[in-house]
């Protein structure tokens, strides 16, 4: 199941998104306000070294315990009177919803905000069999009108502005209010409250699931999902399979670092902890509760050297750091895991074939490493990705008979002298003034937004045997 979001080039989707103006600032203006908004209310915790090596020690255990806490969580589910199905991979998380759909004939769902539906393309599954899906989160919303798709795992409209959603909800829904969030924001509110009473099935992802109870935590910004979760008579609930913690201890842990790297705040709006359907002595709730556990590819990173990407709590920390992520935006990924966290993940759920340009769209600045509230190597393991592609010569042919001539010349001390030496007074004839008359390949984009040195017409080797002849 591919996780592409658009089918253009790696390549044309940078060269569209570098001259999006618009984009770049107001990517630049959320990067800055959450990475201080992280900053502060770390500071404000004490000790947030000591949380992120508590969250990192916690996401470990469960790796590496993940078929204890998977068959723990499921008891405890159907204990508690839900149901449990174990998706392989996309295929067949599609093929358990769609049963349960069509099983309740239910022709409207509700769905809130989840990255892992996304991964495995539920909505278009669902629209293709005739089902209405409103999605619940604003900012997902405002996407599902645009016919667009997410920027950011946590703000996914945040390449849009007011002016843009106000024109699009004229267009879409007859809005004639002003580009204030407020009035539009109280707009969209009313038209979406009538779904959820006429909507049979409710989907949700999962932030984490806890094995000790069985109990499905969420974390949103607005609390739609509790109108998902508790008017329509069937909950779905979806979660990658390592998103688990034993008790609700650990909850509490990796919920605090959650919420403080993602929008800088102590808590989100709404945390809600939902277990199993409702009793008979409760008045709302779902009568009926499925849990949705996808591996689709995770255990296959669970075995390899990239394992620590499963500690991943999908705070966004490493994408508002990231300065490449500044320039480009999300939709230059081409993915629906942007940033860091993305050009690590894409490649291993949906192949080299599709996402081998993802892990060079990083200078190992090692920003992210450093924000990172579960301890990822991410530029660590970017730079396996580049060494598994270079190995598997999945680069470019004129970069690989690039660089196997400098190992060569590399390789002959004598070739190397003559090779800089007769290099350096070349170069005095290509280049002036920063810019090189051979002006292709990586020569090229270069020189797009960078001054080459000028040249000085000899090598250093040169320079210093003449310098120490000087000396004497």
């Amino acid at each position: 199941m591919s996780m592409k979001t658009s089918q253009e080039s790696f390549q044309a989707r940078l060269e569209h998104n570098m001259n999006d103006a618009f984009m770049r600032k107001a990517v630049a203006n959320a990067q800055t306000r959450m990475f201080s908004g992280r900053a502060k209310a770390a500071e404000e915790l004490g000790h947030w070294e000591q949380w992120r090596e508590m969250g990192a020690t916690i996401r470990d255990h469960v790796l590496e315990n993940l078929d204890y806490y998977l068959e723990q969580l499921s008891d405890n589910v159907e204990k508690n009177g839900g149901h449990v199905f174990f998706a392989k991979d996309a295929a067949q998380a599609q093929h358990y919803i769609s049963e349960v759909i069509q099983r309740k004939k239910a022709r409207k769902i509700v769905k809130s905000k989840s990255m892992v539906s996304e991964e495995i393309s539920l909505n278009q599954l669902l629209q293709a069999q005739g089902c209405e899906v409103l999605e619940t989160d604003l900012g997902e919303y405002i996407l599902q009108l645009a016919e667009d798709a997410p920027s950011h795992i946590v703000v996914p409209a945040l390449h849009k502005n007011r002016q843009q959603i106000q024109q699009l909800l004229q267009h879409k829904l007859g809005y004639s209010g002003s580009d204030t969030p407020e009035e539009m924001t109280r707009f969209v509110r009313e038209k979406m409250r009538s779904h959820f009473l006429e909507a049979d099935v409710g989907i949700t992802g999962c932030n984490f699931a806890v094995a000790q109870s069985g109990t499905v935590a969420l974390v949103t910004n607005e609390g739609n999902a509790r109108f998902a979760t508790t008017l329509p008579k069937t909950h779905i609930a979806v979660m990658g399979m390592e998103r688990v913690v034993p008790t609700f201890k650990e909850l509490d842990i990796v919920l605090s670092l959650l919420c403080r790297s993602a929008v800088g705040q102590p808590l989100t709006s709404y945390i809600t902890a939902l277990t199993g359907p409702r009793e008979n002595d409760q008045i709302d709730g779902p009568e009926d509760f499925h849990l949705v556990i996808i591996d689709n590819g995770r255990s296959s990173i669970l075995g390899s050297e990239f394992r620590p990407i499963l500690r991943c709590i999908r705070c966004a920390a490493c994408i508002n750091t990231c300065p490449a992520y500044r320039h480009i935006g999300g939709h230059s990924y081409g993915s629906i895991y942007p940033g860091p966290i993305g050009a690590v993940l894409s490649p291993l759920l949906g192949g080299y074939d599709d996402y081998h340009e993802l892990p060079y769209a990083c200078s190992l600045c090692k920003g992210c490493n450093e924000v990172c509230p579960v301890k990822i190597p991410l530029a660590e393991l970017l730079l396996k990705h580049r060494q598994k592609i270079a190995e598997s010569k999945q680069t470019t042919l004129g970069e690989r008979a690039t660089v196997g001539f400098f190992n060569y010349v590399n390789a002959h001390p004598k070739l190397w002298d003559k090779s800089v030496k007769g290099g350096a007074r070349i170069a005095t004839k290509v280049i002036h003034e920063g810019k090189s008359k051979v002006n292709v390949g990586a020569v090229k984009l270069w020189s797009q937004s960078r001054d080459l040195p000028e040249p000085e017409g000899q090598s250093f080797r040169s320079w210093f045997k003449q310098h120490q002849r000087k000396q004497q």
